[in-house]
Protein backbone atom coordinates (compact mmCIF):
# COMPACT_ATOMS: atom_id res chain seq x y z
CA UNK A 1 0.00 0.00 0.00
CA UNK A 2 1.32 3.71 -0.96
CA UNK A 3 2.49 5.57 1.90
CA UNK A 4 1.07 9.03 1.67
CA UNK A 5 2.81 12.25 2.96
CA UNK A 6 0.25 14.81 4.71
CA UNK A 7 1.24 18.50 3.19
CA UNK A 8 0.40 21.26 5.51
CA UNK A 9 -1.46 24.09 3.11
CA UNK A 10 -2.73 27.61 3.70
CA UNK A 11 -6.27 27.77 4.06
CA UNK A 12 -6.56 31.68 3.57
CA UNK A 13 -6.46 33.53 0.51
CA UNK A 14 -4.41 36.91 1.41
CA UNK A 15 -1.61 37.27 0.07
CA UNK A 16 1.60 39.09 1.38
CA UNK A 17 2.52 41.68 -1.04
CA UNK A 18 5.13 43.09 0.63
CA UNK A 19 6.92 39.39 1.08
CA UNK A 20 6.25 37.90 -2.40
CA UNK A 21 7.67 41.70 -3.85
CA UNK A 22 10.81 41.04 -1.57
CA UNK A 23 11.14 37.58 -2.62
CA UNK A 24 10.83 38.16 -6.33
CA UNK A 25 13.59 40.34 -6.65
CA UNK A 26 15.99 38.21 -5.30
CA UNK A 27 14.83 34.84 -7.84
CA UNK A 28 17.17 35.27 -10.23
CA UNK A 29 16.72 35.34 -14.47
CA UNK A 30 15.14 32.28 -15.72
CA UNK A 31 18.02 31.89 -18.10
CA UNK A 32 20.25 31.56 -14.67
CA UNK A 33 17.71 28.98 -13.61
CA UNK A 34 17.69 26.90 -16.27
CA UNK A 35 21.70 26.99 -16.29
CA UNK A 36 21.48 26.43 -12.62
CA UNK A 37 19.11 22.97 -13.33
CA UNK A 38 21.24 22.06 -16.28
CA UNK A 39 24.17 22.32 -13.87
CA UNK A 40 22.53 19.87 -11.28
CA UNK A 41 21.46 17.35 -13.92
CA UNK A 42 25.00 17.10 -14.92
CA UNK A 43 25.68 16.48 -11.29
CA UNK A 44 22.69 14.09 -11.35
CA UNK A 45 24.83 10.91 -12.50
CA UNK A 46 26.61 8.58 -10.23
CA UNK A 47 29.57 7.74 -12.98
CA UNK A 48 29.96 11.64 -12.90
CA UNK A 49 30.28 11.32 -9.41
CA UNK A 50 32.84 9.27 -8.86
CA UNK A 51 34.75 10.63 -11.74
CA UNK A 52 34.58 14.11 -9.67
CA UNK A 53 35.69 12.33 -6.41
CA UNK A 54 39.08 10.74 -7.91
CA UNK A 55 39.77 14.37 -9.63
CA UNK A 56 39.24 15.93 -6.23
CA UNK A 57 42.28 13.78 -5.02
CA UNK A 58 44.48 14.38 -8.25
CA UNK A 59 44.53 15.38 -11.88
CA UNK A 60 44.17 12.27 -14.23
CA UNK A 61 44.04 10.96 -17.49
CA UNK A 62 40.84 9.04 -18.86
CA UNK A 63 43.20 5.45 -18.71
CA UNK A 64 43.45 6.15 -14.94
CA UNK A 65 40.27 6.55 -14.24
CA UNK A 66 38.87 3.75 -16.31
CA UNK A 67 40.98 1.60 -14.25
CA UNK A 68 40.15 3.30 -11.39
CA UNK A 69 36.37 2.93 -11.36
CA UNK A 70 36.52 -0.27 -13.69
CA UNK A 71 34.57 1.50 -16.93
CA UNK A 72 35.81 1.52 -20.57
CA UNK A 73 37.63 4.48 -21.58
CA UNK A 74 35.01 5.20 -24.30
CA UNK A 75 32.63 5.12 -20.99
CA UNK A 76 34.72 7.85 -19.08
CA UNK A 77 35.52 9.58 -21.78
CA UNK A 78 31.69 10.49 -22.88
CA UNK A 79 31.05 11.32 -18.67
CA UNK A 80 34.60 13.79 -19.36
CA UNK A 81 32.67 15.08 -22.16
CA UNK A 82 30.01 15.93 -20.39
CA UNK A 83 31.42 16.95 -17.44
CA UNK A 84 34.18 19.91 -19.88
CA UNK A 85 30.65 20.92 -21.37
CA UNK A 86 29.56 21.94 -18.42
CA UNK A 87 32.54 23.62 -17.55
CA UNK A 88 33.20 20.94 -14.44
CA UNK A 89 36.50 19.73 -15.42
CA UNK A 90 39.03 20.74 -17.71
CA UNK A 91 41.69 19.36 -19.64
CA UNK A 92 45.35 19.51 -20.72
CA UNK A 93 47.81 17.73 -22.95
CA UNK A 94 51.20 16.55 -22.20
CA UNK A 95 52.60 15.34 -25.12
CA UNK A 96 49.71 11.94 -26.24
CA UNK A 97 47.85 12.42 -22.94
CA UNK A 98 45.20 14.23 -21.90
CA UNK A 99 44.78 15.15 -18.14
CA UNK A 100 41.64 15.95 -16.32
CA UNK A 101 41.29 18.49 -12.98
CA UNK A 102 38.33 20.28 -11.56
CA UNK A 103 37.70 23.41 -13.59
CA UNK A 104 37.38 25.35 -10.16
CA UNK A 105 37.11 25.04 -6.21
CA UNK A 106 33.53 25.74 -6.94
CA UNK A 107 33.12 22.25 -7.59
CA UNK A 108 34.26 21.01 -5.02
CA UNK A 109 31.85 23.56 -2.57
CA UNK A 110 28.97 22.49 -3.97
CA UNK A 111 29.86 18.70 -3.86
CA UNK A 112 31.26 18.97 -0.24
CA UNK A 113 27.86 20.75 0.78
CA UNK A 114 25.54 18.05 -0.66
CA UNK A 115 27.67 15.65 1.59
CA UNK A 116 26.89 17.80 4.56
CA UNK A 117 23.35 18.07 3.21
CA UNK A 118 23.12 13.79 2.35
CA UNK A 119 25.08 12.93 5.59
CA UNK A 120 22.69 15.29 7.94
CA UNK A 121 20.17 13.34 7.27
CA UNK A 122 21.47 10.02 8.40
Amino acid sequence: MEERTNIESCNCSAIHEDVVNKVKQCIPEEEILYDLADLFKVLGDSTRIKILCALFQAEMCVCDIAALLGMTQSAISHQLRVLKQARIVRNRKDGKVVYYSLDDDHVKSIFDQGLIHIEEKK
